[in-house]
């Protein structure tokens, strides 16, 4: 049996869904700290447990067991800690893909400093604002021309930084991650008294795109990990000491859903192919063959590149599970995927303010139905409501809402937003939290994603904000007005599509279009 499942879990097999549904519990301990009592506790119980298998383009290949990481984040936290970086300080992270990043989340989990992870496509204007709005004290960095470009711009901008961290080539004005983890012990002690972190403390933030207004910064407590073993054991179907791989980059929600949390808790080992530039199937589909990855999540965009290509050449028989989630799946991919491979694509739904939310947990509890997300979580309360604020019959349309959240909030789902109190009360402080998703019930407890109630575009998995491609766009001294929306799209499901009022003495064109393009690029 698993170890830290036992720990936590008081029962983790159930007959059926509706079982599964009624008894599901997650026991929190008063002091849960991810870094601790799952890295350092699997160190603890298996020493040679392997914990990430780390691959990139270059053929470079390296393997982590948990307690490498363990001694790795020791050294990293005692670095940190040096630079003044205490429990409830903020630091942003923009690793891609990079190993480093699993150290440096789990050193930052164990000191209590608050963790924002951040994508490699953020401009000087994006990081000024989110160090600002979140008072950020360092940045971790991956040794990337854009990225640094952006960061070395930011930095006079934002008043609290006083690090910046460098992963890669030394250079002057950053310190070297690496260098400096080579001076410090890789013994950590826990921290103790006002030091220690708490299961409601504050440990990460991340910044969600909405139709108004800047994004928000979205708060996860020490408990959120644990949210996550209902997303690796019972929708991915994650398998001790194997292989699991789901595609992201360090900055999204999603890493957090498919490459971290709640595999680590389940022991699973996380696979990761640190890929560059254009996605490239074949690659991909290589990598799956020759490591023999057992469970796979990918969004519905891949799904559909991969299909493209003659996946006879490749030996998949290794898979046992394959999840998607970002967007709506399309029920032919499902079809040619289960013809081709011989195996069903198991969608699920959520946000980046909790785990999964629904899913299709499973054909041994229930077959999947074409164009349903599944079945709630039963962690939480989750309902239809119409406009009237009454609950829907089945078949009814109405906005997905979460119960029962504001006194004792559920394992997982975020706590509020960062530093905005009154953002909180208005979204959290009412009966329940309302997702701005609206879907539909069937009879059989199957939901059906229909959109959301606001304008936000899914392209390729990314949420995209309208509000910011206006902005960036009407900077432009040819717009004088524009209104962003979302247009179909065969492989990415959606694309952007701007309709723009030119101002005086500029006239439509081939030319003024691209240059538009790579303006808001």
């Amino acid at each position: 049996m698993n170890y830290l499942l036992n720990k936590f879990l008081p029962q983790i097999d159930f007959a059926s869904y509706e079982e599964f549904k009624e008894k599901f519990t997650i026991n929190v301990p008063e002091d849960f700290n991810f870094g601790f009592d799952v890295v350092d506790a699997w160190a603890e119980e298996e020493p040679g447990k392997r914990a990430l298998l780390w691959v990139n383009e270059e053929g470079e290949e390296k393997t982590f067991t948990f307690t490498d990481v363990k001694l790795l984040s020791n050294k990293a936290a005692n670095f940190f800690k040096s630079l003044g970086l205490k429990k409830g300080d903020v630091v942003m992270m923009i690793l891609r893909r990079r190993w480093e990043y699993w150290v440096c989340a789990t050193a930052l989990h164990k000191l209590g400093v608050i963790l924002i992870p951040a994508t490699l496509q953020l401009t000087k204007k994006d990081i000024v604002y989110r160090g600002n709005a979140a008072e950020i004290k360092a940045v971790i960095c991956v040794d990337d021309a854009f990225v640094i470009g952006q960061m070395e711009a930011s930095a006079p901008e934002i008043p609290t930084l006083q690090n910046k961290i460098l992963v890669g080539e030394k250079r002057e004005g950053w310190l070297d991650l690496h260098g400096e983890m080579e001076k410090f012990s890789d013994v950590f002690e826990r921290p103790v008294g006002d030091a220690a972190t708490k299961w409601d403390d504050v440990m990460l933030v991340y910044f969600t795109s909405g139709t108004t207004g800047m994004p928000k910064l979205v708060q996860h407590n020490f408990a959120y990990p644990l949210g996550h073993i209902v997303t690796a054991k019972y929708w991915q179907h994650v398998e001790e000491n194997r292989l699991h791989m789901s595609v992201s980059d360090s900055g999204w929600a999603k890493f957090g859903w498919g490459k971290i949390y709640g595999q680590w808790i389940c022991g699973a080992t996380v696979f990761c192919y640190d890929m560059m530039g254009k996605f490239n199937p074949k690659n991909l589909l290589s990598k799956v063959e020759k490591y023999k990855v057992t469970t796979f999540c990918v969004p519905p965009t891949m799904y559909r590149f991969m299909l493209q290509e003659d996946l006879s050449q490749f030996d998949l028989s290794c898979l046992h599970h394959c999840a998607t989630a970002g967007e709506p799946l399309n029920p032919e991919v499902v079809k040619q995927w289960k013809e081709k491979v011989g195996l069903q694509i198991y969608e699920g739904f959520g946000q980046s303010e909790g785990p999964v939310l629904m899913a299709n947990f499973g054909s041994e509890w229930f077959e999947p139905i074409e164009g349903s997300t599944g079945k709630p979580n039963p962690l939480f309360n989750i309902q239809l409501i119409n406009s009237e604020n009454e609950l829907c019959e089945d078949g009814e349309e109405g906005s997905l809402i979460i119960l029962d959240v504001k006194n004792h909030p559920p394992v997982g789902l975020f706590t509020g937003y960062y530093k905005n109190p009154e953002q909180t009360e208005e979204k959290l402080g009412g009966a329940g939290y309302n997702t701005g998703d609206v879907l539909w019930r069937d009879s059989d407890g199957y939901y059906r994603f229909v959109g959301r109630n606001d304008d936000v575009i899914k392209c390729s998995g990314y949420r995209i904000g309208p509000f910011e491609v206006e902005s960036a766009l009407v900077a432009h001294d040819a717009v004088v007005e524009c209104a962003i929306t979302g247009a179909p799209d065969p492989i990415r499901g959606q694309v952007v599509k701007a309709t723009v009022v030119l101002a005086k003495g500029y006239s439509p064109s081939q030319e003024l279009t691209k240059e538009l393009q790579n303006h808001v690029k």
